[in-house]
C-alpha cells in the first residue's frame, strides 16, 4: 500500500505536485507549539521526499535547469510552512489598522514567500546529491541543516520555528540540545522525520529504520537521563515577575500612562499569596514603563515609593540618548536595573532589533516611500552596542535578552561577569489570543535548557513563566491572564560542552551526514556505471 501511494506521489503533475507539497507545509507547521503534534513530521517529510523522487526534468538540461523542479517542490512545502507557521503576525498590523493593515498580505504571504526561498534551496541541494534508499533521506537532512543555519544568519537572520523545535516539545526532549544545539537538532530531526519514506522501496529499508531507532532512543533517553539524575536548589534571589495584560492600543494613549504605571505598582506591591517568598526582585516586561524615566523624576520616585527596602526593579523602558548639537535623539529599547531609592543602577540596551518592527531596514529608500517601522518611535529605535550581562544585586547577574533576541542561539554570547540567570522581558500583546507567544515562549525555553541558566520571562499579557535550566516550567501565567509569579530562583547547572564545542558539534553531524551522502551517491553512481 505504501509502495502505490509513493508511486501515485512521484508521478503527480501540474498542480496537483504543487498543492501536495504545500499541503505538506503546511501540516509540519502543526508540530510547532502550540499544538506540538510533531507525529505530522512522520507524513509530511516522506511525502516531501517523493515529491523531490518525482522532481525531474529534460535530461538534456543544463545543472540549473534539473534542479528547478525540485527547488519549486522545496519552495511550496517551505510557503505552506510558513504561512501557517506565521499568519498571526499579521495581528501586529492591525493594533493601528489604519496605518498598518494595508501590509497584512505581505506579512501573512510575502514574508513566507521569501523564507520559502531558504527550503527551495533546501530541496534544490539534496537533488544534487540524490540517490537510492537511504541517501536521499541523508541528502534532504543535510540540505535542511544548511538551509536552517543560512536562515538564522543571513538578512540580519530569522530562525524562528526551525525545524528542530519541532523534535523538541517537551522538556525530556530538549536535553539533546546541550550536545548539537539546534542547528544540529535541525538536521537530525529531519533525518528521523523522513526515514518513512524508505517503506515505498526495498532498499536500506532495514538500515534507515535501525538508525531512526537508535537516534531516537539516544534523544529521548538521555533526556530521561539527564532529567532523573538532575539536582536543583534555590541558589537565587526571590523573583516576582508581573503579566498585566495591557492592550497593546491602551499603550499608546498618552492619557493613559498613569493608570498603567499605577496599575503596575499596584500589582508589584502586593503581599506575596500564603508560603511565597517575599521578591527580592521585580521584573516588568517589555516597555513596560509608559514614560522615559531620565526625563520622568516623578515616575522614579512613584517605583521608590513602591519598592521595600534592598528590592530591586528591572522594568523594560524605551531609553533616550541625546547625542547633541542638531543630532535627533536616539531611542533604546532597555532593561534598566532600578534600586529602593529610585535610581537607575544599570541598563541593558536590546541589540538584535525587529526589522520593519523596531527600525526600517534601507531606510532612506523605505522613508521616502512614505513607510515607518511599526513601533512608532520618531526614526526607530537605535541597537545597541553589546550584549552584556547586567548586575542586579550580590545574589544576581543577568543575560538580558528583550524579545526577539531570545530566538537566536548563535547570539547568546556577551560581556561581563557569568550570568546567574536568562531575564527575557518581551511583549507578545502585539499578536493576540495566536500561536506566536506560544512559539516564541518554547524558543526561549530553549535557550534555557542551551545555557544551563534559569529563565525568567516577564510577558505583558504571557506568557510569563520562570523555567528551571532543564526546560522544566516552575511557575507560570496563561496567556491572557492578570497576575504575578512569585519564585525562589534556582542555580545555573554546569553544560557537558562549551558554546564552541558545540557548535563544532554540529559541524560534526553535517560533516558525518555529507560523507555519509556522498557514499551512497557514489555507490549509486558505480552500480549505474
Amino acid at each position: 500500500m505504501i509502495q502505490r501511494l509513493a508511486g501515485k506521489i512521484i508521478l503527480l503533475w501540474g498542480w496537483k505536485r504543487v498543492a501536495l507539497a504545500f499541503l505538506m507545509g503546511a501540516l509540519a507547521s502543526f508540530a510547532l507549539p502550540p499544538y506540538d503534534f510533531f507525529a505530522v513530521c512522520f507524513i509530511s517529510f516522506p511525502v516531501l521526499v517523493w515529491l523531490i523522487d518525482g522532481a525531474v526534468d529534460n535530461a538534456g538540461a543544463g545543472p540549473l535547469r534539473r534542479l528547478w523542479p525540485a527547488a519549486m517542490i522545496g519552495w511550496w512545502f517551505g510557503f505552506g510552512y510558513f504561512v501557517f507557521g506565521l499568519w498571526w503576525l499579521g495581528n501586529a498590523l492591525l493594533v493601528d489598522a489604519a496605518g498598518f493593515a494595508w501590509a497584512i498580505p505581505l506579512a501573512v504571504l510575502g514574508l513566507p514567500a521569501v523564507l520559502a526561498v531558504f527550503y527551495a534551496f533546501a530541496a534544490a541541494l539534496a537533488r544534487l546529491f540524490w540517490s537510492e534508499g537511504m541517501g536521499r533521506v541523508l541528502s534532504l537532512a543535510f540540505a535542511f541543516g544548511i538551509t536552517e543555519w543560512l536562515r538564522s544568519i543571513l538578512l540580519t537572520g530569522f530562525p524562528w520555528n526551525a525545524i528542530g523545535y519541532a523534535a523538541m516539545p517537551v522538556p525530556v526532549l530538549m536535553q539533546s540540545s546541550v550536545f548539537v544545539g539546534l542547528l544540529g537538532m535541525n538536521a537530525l530531526a529531519v533525518a528521523v522525520f523522513s526515514m518513512p519514506a524508505l517503506l515505498a522501496g526495498r532498499r536500506d529499508i532495514r538500515t534507515g529504520l535501525v538508525v531512526a531507532l537508535i537516534l531516537v532512543c539516544a534523544h529521548a533517553g538521555y533526556g530521561f537521563y539527564r532529567l532523573q539524575t538532575a539536582s536543583l536548589v534555590a541558589k537565587g534571589p526571590n523573583v516576582r515577575i508581573v503579566q498585566p495584560s495591557i492592550a497593546q492600543d491602551l499603550k499608546f494613549d498618552v492619557e493613559a500612562r498613569r493608570d498603567i504605571l499605577d496599575k503596575y505598582l499596584a500589582m508589584s506591591g502586593k503581599p506575596p499569596r500564603s508560603g511565597a517568598p517575599a521578591p527580592d526582585v521585580i521584573v516588568w516586561p517589555e516597555t513596560a514603563v509608559p514614560y522615559i524615566l531620565t526625563r520622568t523624576p516623578d515616575a522614579l520616585r512613584a517605583i521608590a515609593g513602591m519598592l521595600k527596602e534592598g528590592q530591586v526593579l528591572l522594568a523594560g523602558a524605551v531609553r533616550m540618548e541625546e547625542p547633541g548639537g542638531n543630532q535627533p535623539p536616539l531611542y533604546y529599547n532597555t532593561i534598566y536595573s532600578i534600586n529602593d531609592a529610585g535610581e537607575i543602577t544599570g541598563a541593558a540596551d536590546k541589540v538584535h532589533l525587529v526589522p520593519f518592527g523596531e527600525y526600517l531596514p534601507l531606510e532612506g529608500i523605505l522613508r521616502s516611500l512614505g513607510l515607518s517601522e511599526i513601533a512608532g518611535m520618531p526614526g526607530g529605535f537605535t541597537a545597541g552596542a553589546s550584549k552584556q550581562s547586567l548586575k542586579v544585586n550580590d545574589n544576581l547577574t543577568a543575560l538580558p535578552l528583550i524579545c526577539y533576541e531570545a530566538i537566536f542561539p548563535a547570539e547568546m554570547g556577551y560581556q561581563g561577569p557569568a550570568a546567574d540567570a536568562i531575564i527575557n522581558v518581551t511583549n507578545d500583546a502585539w499578536y493576540g489570543d495566536t500561536p506566536g507567544p506560544y512559539q516564541h515562549f518554547r524558543q526561549a525555553q530553549l535557550r534555557a535548557v542551551e545555557q544551563g541558566l534559569p529563565l525568567v520571562r516577564a510577558a505583558n499579557n504571557g506568557l510569563s513563566a520562570v523555567v528551571d535550566p532543564y526546560g522544566r516550567i516552575i511557575d507560570a501565567l496563561a496567556l491572557n491572564a492578570v497576575g504575578v509569579v512569585d519564585v525562589a530562583l534556582p542555580g545555573r547547572v554546569q553544560l557537558p560542552l562549551s558554546e564552541g564545542l558545540r557548535r563544532f558539534q554540529f559541524l560534526i553531524v553535517l560533516g558525518l551526514l555529507f560523507a555519509a551522502v556522498l557514499a551512497y551517491f557514489y555507490r549509486d553512481r558505480r552500480r549505474l556505471g
